[in-house]
């Protein structure tokens, strides 16, 4: 567990070191005074977390500080703290009882995806289940050649097509290849569409279509990558992406890269979607169930 927590906190040291540090460098012994909850609200706001969360965060901190008589800047640390946590949810492992379980994940190139998904497959392989991964990812052409470099990486098999295949019928054929394999878990690359192309987008739906079709109730969960390090920009895909298909639940890829980490919290109130897994570096064993508490620890330490 404490190597779990060292991993994490070593992850980020540049989400602490160039943003939460200064809101961490904030608490001390001066009193709280109308200019203590401006300077607060700047920094969460520099910190990536929105608008809409930061207010919330300064109202409910500003209430506990009245009721409970609080006068140093130094007391609100375990409060904001608090907020903090209680802005994540706390993921468990997803159910992986369905046979097989079919997950597709959604997100725009260069997000981190493919790798994710690789590691996906480390991960679940770990844990003693059987991986097929499907390259439905037709749009891009190295896609399904990146995915495939992984598979032997990882040592799981994969089903590929030809470039500007349907990825309708890719995922069709990966599905019942996986049924007829016996398979226990199916990943599904999807296109890395940019969420601003309508067409894109509408083909992304047709897909999840076709899942339910090879196998009624897939796809069963439905996730979306995001880059650490897009900060804001990274909740406009989101949106978009939930619009486009019923996403429950988010990947925060290179957090262990970025300065942005506020974004996390932004993402969960805004779209109330649960953050699951997190890439806290390149390796493969670097994909970690996400912890609210190790985050808020490693950005806010003081």
């Amino acid at each position: 567990m404490a190597n779990i927590f060292d991993k994490w906190h070593e992850s980020l040291t540049k989400t602490r070191n160039v943003t939460f540090g200064r809101i961490a460098n904030f608490f001390g012994t001066t009193e709280i005074n109308d200019d203590s909850w401006d300077e607060l609200e700047a920094l969460l706001i520099q910190a990536d977390l929105g608008m809409e969360t930061t207010s919330s965060i300064i109202e409910n901190c500003m209430e506990k500080v009245r009721k409970q008589g609080l006068t140093r800047t130094e007391q609100l640390y375990k409060l904001v703290k608090e907020e903090l946590i209680n802005l994540l949810d706390q993921p468990e492992e997803p159910d992986l009882s369905a046979e097989p379980t079919v997950i597709m994940i959604a997100g725009v190139n260069g997000s981190g995806k493919t790798t994710s998904i690789a590691k996906l497959a480390a991960r679940y392989k770990n844990m003693g289940k059987k991986v097929l991964l499907v390259a439905g990812d037709t749009f891009r052409a190295a896609a399904a050649d990146q995915l495939e470099i992984w598979s032997k990486r990882v040592d799981v098999p994969i089903i590929t097509s030809n470039p500007n295949s349907d990825p309708g019928a890719v995922t069709y054929d990966g599905i019942k290849s996986a049924i007829a394999r016996r398979m226990d878990v199916v990943l599904i690359d999807t296109a890395g569409r940019l969420h601003t192309r309508y067409n894109l987008m509408e083909e992304i739906k047709k897909v999840y279509r076709v899942a339910d079709k090879a196998l009624p109730g897939a796809p069963h969960h439905s996730w979306i990558v995001l880059d650490a390090t897009t900060g804001q920009n990274a909740l406009q895909q989101a949106k978009a992406f939930q619009q486009a298909v019923d996403l429950n639940g988010a990947i925060l890829a290179k957090l262990d890269s970025s300065a942005k980490g506020g974004m996390a919290f932004a993402i969960k109130r805004q779209l109330n979607l649960p953050i699951l897994y997190a890439g806290l570096g390149e390796g493969v064993d670097d994909l970690q169930l996400f912890d609210r508490n190790a985050f808020v620890d490693g950005i806010l330490e003081r």
